[in-house]
């Protein structure tokens, strides 16, 4: 972010931005007033591909994510983190996250595990006879492809409004589908027009697709199709090893290879789902399957794409720790998508407090 706010990237200029630990941060000196504390807490707890380690995990940073939440009282609370923290090894932490953010006013004590927290929260929660919680709170499992990402990414969301705001909230609706894009390719052949596709190159269609077509709620076919990777890389430079004159982060990396489960993502379909890995990008990930059969490495700069970062937005670091970044990263248009709606109730919240002053 530093080097990007030195590059004035609209995006960044006016952004206060402090790099420090979070432990060691007084969320108390940010004062009243906040609109939305919004976190992508550490995923590698709770990764599929991680350690499995979950609340056990140093980078579990949830409790500090409650803490912000408790000092600064902000009017809504928006979390992002991986599939894996549904699991069923970690039901009973994430009835504990959700709890904490449900009272946040009810702090863990001192060398208070969190085990016995949870149950002060629970009786807290089933009892009758105290006032409502801090926060609603309610949480969802979406995918990126459904809002217009071109890639597959499953993450878990949390939201919570605070209790004085009237905000009858729930997740904003998919606005792209997979049968959409199926139709466009193999019903009406839109997708194939449009990127000037002729029939001699169209691949054969998946048989399931065909089938799909003839047995789905004609509904689906109202939203738009899911974006692929063709969608999104289409007229970008072919990468080369010495880089782009165009397209900064646009260099090719060697070395790509298939494994098995891993065979790449291909180019008329949402990528796979980018990852980081623990040390560097895992082997046989983050790769595009060309027309030919063979392999290579996504650069910077497509990953970016398919992440939905500006192109303007600049990755100082090696490849490896810039496709780390990124991998853990949240698509930027799935986060707008959700937060523009937090953003329209709030809206709401105040209009309607501002008219009730007025009357």
């Amino acid at each position: 972010m530093t080097e990007n706010r030195k590059r004035n990237v609209e995006h960044l200029k006016h952004w206060p931005i402090i790099e420090a630990d979070v432990s060691k941060v007084n969320f108390n000196e940010f004062g009243s007033g906040i609109e939305l504390l919004a976190g992508g807490v550490p995923c590698q707890p709770w990764s599929l591909g991680g350690k499995h380690n979950g609340q056990k995990d140093q980078r579990n940073l949830f409790p500090e994510m409650i803490r912000a939440v408790a000092e600064i009282r902000p009017k809504a609370v928006l979390i992002e983190n991986v599939k894996g923290l549904l699991r069923q090894n970690f039901t009973n932490y994430f009835e504990y996250i959700l709890l904490s953010l449900s009272y946040p006013d009810i702090a863990p004590r001192a060398n208070e595990k969190w085990e016995e927290h949870l149950k002060r929260l629970e009786r807290r929660h089933s009892s009758k006879n105290t006032s409502a919680p801090g926060y609603n709170v309610t949480f969802r499992l979406l995918n990126a492809a459904d809002y217009g990402v071109p890639q597959k990414r499953e993450r878990v969301f949390v939201v919570a409004f605070r209790s004085d705001i009237a905000a009858e909230w729930s997740f904003p609706n998919a606005t792209h589908s997979r049968i959409s894009l199926t139709a466009a390719k193999w019903s009406s052949g839109e997708y194939w027009e449009r990127h000037g596709i002729t029939k001699r190159r169209i691949p054969k269609p998946d048989e399931r697709e065909i089938r799909q077509l003839n047995s789905v709620d004609m509904f689906d076919f109202n939203l738009a199709p899911w974006r692929t990777v063709r969608d999104a890389l289409s007229d970008l430079d072919t990468p080369v090893r010495t880089g782009s004159k165009n397209w900064q982060n646009h260099i090719l990396v060697d070395g790509a290879r298939s494994y098995h489960g891993h065979t790449g993502s291909s180019l008329d379909e949402p990528a796979k789902t980018l990852k980081a890995g623990d040390h560097g990008v895992p082997g046989g990930e983050n790769t595009l399957k060309l027309p030919d059969g063979t392999v290579r490495y996504f650069t910077v700069r497509e990953a970016a794409r398919l992440q939905g970062f500006p192109d303007e937005y600049y990755f100082p670091s090696p490849w490896t720790e810039s496709m780390r970044q990124l991998g853990n990263a949240v698509p930027v248009d799935l986060a707008e998508v959700v937060a523009k709606s937090i953003h329209k109730h709030l809206s709401m919240y105040d209009e309607k407090i501002a008219k009730n002053s007025a009357a």
